[in-house]
C-alpha cells in the first residue's frame, strides 16, 4: 500500500479515474495494527478493481480535517475525486468487513465508471 505524505499527493491520487480507497492510520492505533498483517493480501486480492492507499492521520491533520476523519482505521473509497462511500465505526475492524467495504466501494464505482 502506497504511503501518501503530500495532500497533493493524496489529491493527485484520489483524483485519478480509478477506485481509490485510502485508509487513514496512525502509527499509535492498536485497530491500525491488528489489520497491517492481512492488508497486503487484500491489497494483492483486489488490485484488479482498486488502488489502496495509506495516510497518516498525524502526517496530514489539515487533510483529516476537511475530510472529517474522527476515528482510525478509517476507509473511505474516492472516484475521480469524489467521495463514494467510507467505513467508519467505533469497533475494531475485522477481514471480512474490509472486504464487504472493498465489495460495496468496487460495486458503486462499477455502476458510474464509464462502460467501454
Amino acid at each position: 500500500m502506497d504511503k501518501i505524505t503530500t495532500e497533493a499527493d493524496f489529491r493527485a491520487r484520489v483524483g485519478a479515474g480509478e477506485l481509490t480507497v485510502a485508509v487513514f492510520k496512525t502509527t499509535w492505533c492498536p485497530d491500525c495494527h491488528f489489520i497491517n498483517p492481512f492488508m497486503p493480501e487484500l491489497e494483492q486480492a483486489y488490485a484488479d478493481r482498486l488502488s489502496l492507499i495509506e495516510v497518516d492521520r498525524d502526517d496530514l491533520p489539515e487533510l483529516c480535517s476537511e475530510l472529517n476523519i474522527l476515528g482510525i482505521p478509517s476507509f473511505v473509497a474516492f472516484y475521480e475525486g469524489r467521495e463514494l462511500i467510507r467505513f467508519v465505526s467505533k469497533l475494531r475492524k475485522s477481514r471480512e468487513e474490509i472486504e464487504q467495504f472493498l465489495d460495496r466501494a468496487a460495486a458503486i464505482a462499477g455502476e458510474i465508471a464509464p462502460k467501454a
